[in-house]
């Protein structure tokens, strides 16, 4: 296992995931509750509206008037959302923040910064401007940590060719912060997680298992420099490739993990994803933490909520577990075969309430 101890110096250093409750994308509120908000927040579409060619007519599809532009919006809880602006293109937005990852506030502000950036990379778009948007307990922790995250982030913002342009700060109880971010993407080479089809193979760009690491960096103090370098390397280069290759289905591995991910993009697209667990990538280290109990209350929540579509075949608790964690500025998760990534499975025509099979 590749692990460090903690930082040393004259004064003592401050743990930043000590203050927050989660971590990094761990913190999300659970995708069933989060689908429970937003469920009935657009109307169905009126009576004799015209569907575009392909279009699910789902309750809560934007159509009519201005919201034709809307190309990608809340029906199939996508990564970022994607509106046409008339002139061959389309602008990419999308806003991402969480608590403490690691406890270096340089790496947490890199991280975070990647982690808002791959929304734009999963929808096969390049970011142009992004937002601070920082929550700091200004009465707890220095202004000086805060300005590490900053620096950190405009960092990552820089090697992925993106101006930052600002933000919003508040005086908050917990450390937070991330980055609202804007891009442009080609309106007709989307990468959208409704486009998967049948007999297509699945990539994944990234290993799994920082989710694990995190909660065991946040309860010992140990450092593992390999799952902050994966963190905080951007996507963009994945994403590049999956257009390059043809590729029109993707989403990117987060807070809900692989199942909880691969459950959305399988739903959305009307198939059934199976996954050869043995395949899947893994960090160094973190089947061991697994082991040994470092799991995450939000990877217990991701593997609840896909339990009902899930055909687990013979897979055990651990590697079910180990596919549900909740990763942070994880990888993507492409319909299609990359050059140099993983292939994990595939997708499969649809088998009757399930959505996720292992083998």
């Amino acid at each position: 296992m590749k692990s460090v101890g903690p930082a040393t110096g004259s004064a003592a250093p401050v743990r930043l995931t000590s203050y927050a409750r989660g971590g990094g994308c761990a913190c999300k509120i659970p995708p069933g509750e989060l689908e429970a908000m937003v469920a009935g927040l657009l109307p169905p579409p009126s009576p004799g509206q015209a569907l575009d060619p392909g279009q699910d007519p789902s309750p809560g599809q934007a159509l009519g008037g201005d919201e034709d532009r809307l190309l990608v919006g809340l029906d199939d809880g996508d990564d970022a959302a994607v509106v046409r602006t008339g002139d061959g293109t389309a602008v990419v937005s999308t806003a991402d923040f969480f608590t403490p990852v690691v406890d270096d506030a340089r790496d947490w502000g890199r991280i975070a910064a990647a982690n808002a950036l791959s929304d734009v990379y999963a929808m096969g778009g390049r970011p142009l401007v992004g937002l601070n948007l920082l929550g700091w307990p200004r009465d707890v922790l220095p202004a000086e940590l805060a300005g590490e995250v900053l620096a950190g982030a405009l960092d990552v913002a820089r090697a992925a060719g993106c101006l930052v342009g600002g933000g919003h700060s508040i005086d908050s109880p917990e450390p937070l912060y991330g980055m609202a971010v804007t891009g442009l993407v080609d309106p007709d080479r989307l990468l959208r997680n409704d486009a998967g089809r049948p007999g297509v193979p699945l990539t994944l760009t990234k290993p799994l298992g920082v989710g694990i690491l995190n909660n065991r960096h946040k309860r010992t103090g140990e450092v593992f420099a390999h799952a902050v370098a994966v963190m905080a390397a951007l996507n963009d280069k994945a994403s590049a490739a999956a257009l390059e290759a043809g590729a029109v289905c993707a989403t990117d591995v987060t807070g809900f993990g692989l199942l909880g991910h691969l459950h959305k993009l399988a739903r959305a697209s009307g198939v059934t994803a199976v996954v050869d667990a043995a395949a899947v990538p893994v960090l160094d280290g973190a089947r061991e933490s697994l082991r040994a109990g470092y799991v995450s209350g939000g990877t217990r929540r991701n593997l609840d909520w896909v339990r009902p579509h899930l055909d687990a075949g013979r897979a055990g608790e651990d590697r079910l577990r180990l596919l549900a964690d909740a990763q942070t500025s994880g990888g993507l998760l492409v319909a299609g075969e990359i050059p140099g990534h993983p292939v994990i499975g595939e997708l499969v025509p649809a088998v009757a309430g399930t959505t996720l099979m292992i083998r």
